[in-house]
Parts: structure tokens; sequence; C-alpha cells
């Protein structure tokens, strides 16, 4: 390893969950210049399971940030450089955030062998290659005025050499031969943008192709790209009708394209990830839903007597618990349920240990983080686990690994006021229980009409490995527990 690489650790996007293969960059907790140390956080991204804070692995200062925040990065790619010894010399020209840097010369004795070719070449943005040109570099002597490169050539790639901080180079002053208003890529080049201009144009359907560069050397501006959107979006049948204004509404930095009354938010994170998931479940696994309305009035009466509970001091008591801590009796006694579909052995394979997922709202879209072990729980470590997944998937803190290896997932679709629903397995887990609200209702109890806490639950399955028996059973076993809970844990907990 040379010693510049020694000195300038590069850190590289990691794969932070299993398999993912990119990760936008929500927000940088540093810039060029701040020191950082082993372990301190330097950035949020966003996977397509959550939103994750990374760590840098080393000591030093922050020499370049190699992305603007949010742009998706793929898995691999280099987004931060650290000088590790600032105090040994000047530090290498560093890129600006948004694209990669360049590439290394090597110096050299002669005079002008580090300055551009000047024949077959044109100015491009750092990372993204020269035109193909047949003419090698070679160290040559220095050139009389008159050779020096074309003044709009020379133009901007003095520009792009001040713009990564590296010294000017010498260009004799030459007279600018005439050139057109507005430079164009030679035919069949890629036009020239950073990367987050190309993030823009590709959000808002525009072929940079097809787009005018008024930047200096050719390059498109994000002006240029809103220029070509506007051009290209239907007319108001009004002349005096305002124009509806691009704005980002996402709190990921996502730019939505508005045009004739349609707002287009790009389709990425966690709801990319819900909906190809959401999908494959219901069209992989053959879902069976069955329904129960249950009397929840002694539930609701423990719930109260529980708050009051010096064991149960300081933990967040609500239904949740416990018809999650019904939902986990009803599947220790029905333990095949408890199982997944192994398409490429051909086998169900049963698991002797709950990991209880809970479907959770979040600004990025639904999550469903799960709680490790939840049947060996006793109730108060249930309420710890479950406010501790909740707390963290509200402030976005939730880690991949949180969401991995669910068995069982329950879902309460009664905050928001709904009676029932038919919910979607979570991809890999053989049910998923969806509660419905808790409100008064008449109701038959010991003989007489009387307003009872009522609510309905709903049980989807996977068919292939659990028969209408067996989702049956457990479901009745829920419901039993929830309208009796102070006799039906202790008999059956």
């Amino acid at each position: 390893m040379s010693n510049t690489a020694q000195r300038f650790r590069q850190f590289k996007m990691p794969d932070v969950g299993e398999g993912l293969t990119e990760a936008e960059i929500l927000k940088w907790y540093v810039q060029v210049g701040d020191t950082v140390t082993d372990g301190q956080s330097v950035c949020e991204v966003e996977t397509a399971k959550a939103a994750v804070e990374l760590p840098i692995p080393f000591d030093g200062v922050v020499h370049e940030l190699r992305f603007d925040e949010g742009v998706t990065v793929d898995v691999g790619t280099v987004i931060i450089s650290v000088d590790t010894q600032p105090g040994a010399g000047p530090a290498e020209p560093a890129a600006p955030a948004g694209g990669q840097a360049a590439p290394a010369t090597e110096p050299s004795a002669e005079p002008g062998a580090d300055e551009p070719e000047q024949q077959g070449r044109q100015a491009v943005l750092v990372g993204y290659g020269a035109a193909p040109s047949s003419t090698k570099r070679r160290p040559r002597k220095a050139q009389p005025a008159q050779q020096a490169a074309p003044a709009p050539v020379a133009a901007a790639l003095q520009q792009e050499l001040n713009g990564h901080g590296a010294a000017p180079a010498a260009v004799a002053p030459v007279p600018a031969p005439a050139a057109p208003a507005t430079p164009q890529a030679p035919a069949g080049a890629r036009p020239l943008a950073k990367p987050p201009v190309r993030k823009l144009a590709k959000d808002l359907g525009i072929d940079l192709a097809s787009v005018t560069p008024t930047g200096d050397g050719g390059v498109i501006t994000r002006e240029d790209v809103h220029a070509a959107a506007s051009a290209t979006a239907p007319q108001a049948a009004q002349p005096q009708a305002a124009v509806a204004e691009t704005q980002p509404v996402t709190a990921t930095g996502a730019e939505p394209a508005v045009a004739g009354g349609e707002v287009r938010v790009p389709i990425k994170g966690v709801r990319k990830a819900t909906a190809q998931a959401m999908v494959a479940s219901a069209f992989t696994a053959p879902h069976v839903t069955e329904f129960i309305t249950v009397d929840v009035t002694r539930t609701m009466k423990l719930v109260q007597d529980l708050r009051q509970d010096p064991e149960m001091a300081g933990l967040r008591v609500n239904p949740l618990l416990l018809i999650a801590k019904a939902f986990l009796v009803a599947i220790k006694r029905n333990p095949e349920i408890n199982a997944a579909w192994d398409e490429a052995n051909q086998e169900i394979v049963h698991k002797d240990y709950v990991n209880l997922g809970i479907a959770a709202a979040t600004p990025r879209g639904l999550i469903v983080p799960n709680v490790k072990d939840a049947g060996r729980k006793t109730l108060p470590e249930l309420a710890t686990s479950l406010s501790d997944l909740v707390a963290t998937a509200r402030e976005g803190k939730t880690t991949p690994a949180a969401m991995s290896g669910g068995t069982v997932t329950i879902t309460n679709v009664g905050v928001f006021g709904v009676d029932t629903g038919t919910p979607i397995l979570n991809p890999g887990e053989s049910a998923i229980l969806a509660i419905g609200t808790i409100k008064l209702q008449p109701w038959v109890h010991k003989g007489k009409v009387k307003p009872r806490q009522v609510t309905t639950l709903a049980l989807s399955f996977d068919h292939r490995l659990v028969d209408g028996e067996l989702g049956s059973k457990v479901l009745a076993d829920v419901a039993a527990v929830l309208e009796n809970p102070g006799k039906r844990l202790i008999t059956w907990g």
C-alpha cells in the first residue's frame, strides 16, 4: 500500500442488511475538515429496509464527501475519505460532494508533463471518463503559447481543476476562436452532468441527450433540466393559470415532479421494498383469512389493573400487550403454526422460537421489526420489548437486523378506527393477526344485552402449511384468552 493510500483512508457504502445493493444518503453529520474518531456516526442512510447510521472505522480529518444528500449509492462505492495524518503536509485535491474523486496523476520532472492532452480529448466531469482517443499520454516539453489548447477546452479544464481544489494549470492566453453560443457534446458522447443532475433528470423523466447545456464546457445544469421538463409538460388550458412549482415534499430529500396537477414521487427505500414484498407474498403464499368478534371487556379491565401493579411500574401497558401475550399463548398451544415454507428444499420448517413482528407505520413507510424469542418472555419483559420496538421505529432508527427473522406478525388497524381487515403475510412468515378497533357494542352477557367492549380479530395464514383446522384453533385460542385473561393466562400461559 502506498503512503498516500495509507494516509487517505476510503470508506465504502457497506451492505447494512441482508444482500442489499444500494442505499440513499439521507443526511451527513460531518463536513470536509471535521475531525472524526473510530466508531463515530458520519451519516444516515436509508436502505430498502430501514434508516441506519454509519460509523467511520478510523480516526482523522474528513478529506472529501463523495455524494450529496439524497443521492442513492451502490454498495461498495466510496462515499467518504479521511486524512488519517492531517499534519503530514498538504492534502491531495478532493472531489466535491455529488461525484467521484479524480484519479491521481503521477508527478513528472518534465515541464508540462502534468498538463491535459490537448488533442483528441474533451472536457469531462470527474468520474465519467474521457471520450475515446487514439492519442497516448507522454511526457513532452513546454509548448509555445500559440500551441496551447483551444480557449473553450482550456477554460473548461481550468474550471474543472479549480472546482476540485487543484492548482490552476498554466495556460497562455491566446485569441479565442469563434465558438457556438451553446457548447454541445460530440455526437454519440455521454452528456456531461453531475450525479445529482442526472438523478433529477431521471426523476423527471428527461433524456439528458435532448437537453441543451448552458454550463461551462457543455455541462448540463439543474436549470437546464427544469427548463426541458417545463417545455415537455402539457400547457394549461388558460394562459393566466398559475404553473405548479416543483417543491421537495419528502423527508428523504426526493424531489417529485409536478406537472399538470399531478405529483410524482419516486418509489424507493422502504416503500419500494414493501411494495415488492407484498406483491411477492400475495402471489406466492395462498392466503386464507378467518375472523372472530370477541368480548374483551375483561381484558380492558385487566389493562387498568396492571397499570396500578408495582411490578409493571414505568412500563407501557395497553391492549396490544395483552393481545400479543394471548397470541403467544395460542402459538404455544398450537406450535405447528409457527413454521415456514422452504420452496427450494420442498420442506416445512418448524421453529421452536417465536420472533413476534409488530407492523409499524413510519414516515418512510410500513416496517415490521420483531421481538426476538418473544414466546419465552415474561409479561414485564414483553412490555419492555414492545415499548422499545415502537419507540425505535417512530424515531426511524430500526436496524435491518431488527426486521429479519420474523415468524408471525401483529398489525393493529384499530388505532385508525377500522373494525377489521384482511392482512397480507410478511414474506417468509406463516401467520399475521389483525386487531380491529375496540369499542362499546350491545352484547349478550349472562343472558342479558349489555354494553361491552368488543373487537374483531382477523388471522391470515399460509394455506400451504396451515390448514383451516389449525388456523381456526389458533384464532379461537386467542379469543378465549382475551375473553377471560385472568383464567386463561394462568392455566394456559
